[in-house]
């Protein structure tokens, strides 16, 4: 049997999340926090290409690592044209895509570039797994009421599968067979419709729809975005980062941290706990308009990600959808060994390496 050693890169909005694995089993992971007074100074997130590699290969000159002993540098991301889940190879083309903006933009396509750039220097592949624009949306979910602006699926894709595939495992389920609504609660909120085996709906979590979030606006009134878009206060660069980077709890409270927002509401903050309230109530409201998606066939609710363990925050959103269906906690994500495990499902010939050139 051969071994495979892997680079696993995985970017968030204040975090790069590194890991080394051989084959399916993690030889070290390690989380890069990235101190927000850094990362507010770039107004585009490709601006802290440099930034980000330099962290990376600090971090593995401190763990010895070599860059020519790895077989594959697996990074997530990024936002791509839509195309279906599976692992692909990152190409120029796919580079391109992801950093034009017409699919949204996240620091994840920072770690593509890595990926593909030290791959190349290096002659090995450069991979990603389960993209985060998926192609699944049933018809009636991509309207948007102007023909000029389609509705595309741009979200966690990778942490909802691996997730919903853990749920199903767990209870000895079939995902080609169950319905799920799986929650993605972090950075950028995401609630979609899992129905036996494909993702058919999805709020847009990077500028787009749906909760607002930790950083990311969500839903706005659409007369008001309009008027301060042309208000003369922002450029477009700034307008596109005041609803993905600056907006959401941050923009309200000046903060990120649930740890820190759960001791201001424990002091009584009125305006913490109004925010998390909010912010609570407007999962809620998605996951009930998705299981009106669904019919109300819903086997399972799963919430996952950072703030799946925020306990104030979930009990809120339980009390609401609980007689939709059983809530299940899956907090945190598993998303460096997705990738890692995506990545070796090529290797060992389980799947096949999907040409991103050829769906684009």
């Amino acid at each position: 049997m051969n071994n495979y050693r892997m680079l696993i890169i995985n970017m968030g909005s204040t975090s790069t999340k590194v890991g080394v694995y051989l084959n399916d089993t993690a030889v070290w992971t390690h989380t890069l926090s990235h101190p927000r007074e850094i990362i507010s100074q770039y107004l585009h997130f490709m601006d802290q290409y440099d930034y980000r590699l330099q962290e990376i290969l600090k971090l593995l000159e401190e763990k010895q690592e070599k860059l020519e002993n790895f077989q594959a540098i697996v990074s997530r991301g990024g936002t791509v044209r839509p195309v279906a889940g599976g692992t692909y190879e990152i190409t120029q083309k796919m580079l391109d895509d992801s950093q034009s903006g017409l699919y949204g933009d996240h620091p994840c396509n920072i770690g593509g570039q890595i990926a593909y750039d030290l791959a190349k220097n290096y002659h090995c592949l450069a991979l990603t797994v389960d993209p985060p624009v998926c192609n699944e949306m049933c018809e009636e979910a991509v309207y948007s009421g102007l023909p000029e602006i389609t509705r595309i699926a741009s979200f966690q894709a990778l942490n909802h599968r691996a997730t919903a595939r853990k749920y199903c495992k767990d209870h000895n389920v079939s995902y080609k067979e169950a319905n799920l609504i799986v929650a993605h609660m972090g950075g950028g909120i995401t609630v979609a419709a899992h129905q036996k085996g494909k993702i058919t709906d999805v709020n847009n979590g990077l500028a787009g729809d749906g909760p607002f979030a930790l950083e990311r606006s969500g839903d706005l009134p659409v007369g008001e975005l309009i008027k301060l878009c042309y208000s003369g206060k922002y450029t477009l660069e700034e307008m596109l980062r005041h609803v993905n980077g600056r907006g959401g709890m941050v923009a309200y409270l000046g903060t990120v941290d649930g740890k820190e927002v759960q001791k201001r509401i424990d002091q009584g903050d009125e305006q913490a706990i109004s925010v998390t309230h909010a912010m609570a109530y407007q999962v809620a409201k998605e996951i009930g308009g998705i299981a009106a998606a669904m019919k109300g066939k819903v086997d399972a609710i799963v919430l996952t990600a950072g703030l799946a363990y925020w306990e104030y925050f979930v009990e809120y959103i339980k009390e609401r959808v609980s007689f939709i269906a059983p809530v299940a906690i899956y907090a945190g994500e598993n998303e460096l060994e997705s990738l890692a495990l995506g990545a070796l499902r090529v290797f060992q010939k389980q799947e096949e390496l999907q040409k991103y050139n050829d769906q684009a």
